[in-house]
């Protein structure tokens, strides 16, 4: 799968792992790098299997999550363009095939 970043540092985050052991602390930043992997292997989002991979509801409903560790999570959206929707106008996530990191952290917060 495709993934795009929503800016330079969530980009740097993702990809220096320098930033994210200073950011997120070593046992997170290794699970950042396990879930980035996870989703460039995967062809579309429901191959997804670890992280407990859930969409959100509320005022990310149109995002989807995978777990990293202390309450850290990561969110993407779909970014197809057009983003494949169902017939009510909910994301089709089995058809999504690229995706755009929005948030790392605990959004419970």
């Amino acid at each position: 799968m495709e993934i795009l970043f929503k800016g330079k540092k969530l980009r740097d985050l993702c990809e220096k792992q320098v930033v994210a052991k200073k950011k997120l602390g070593d046992a997170c930043a290794r699970k950042l790098r396990t879930r980035l992997a996870e989703l460039e292997a995967a062809a579309q989002v429901t191959d997804l299997v670890a992280g407990n991979p859930h969409p959100l509801k509320g005022d990310r409903r149109r995002q989807f999550a995978l777990d990293l560790a202390g309450g850290w999570r990561l969110a993407f959206t779909a970014a197809n363009d057009p983003v494949p929707l169902t017939t009510d106008g909910a994301i089709d996530w089995p058809k999504v095939t690229i995706v755009s990191i929005e948030f790392i952290g605990d959004y419970h917060d």
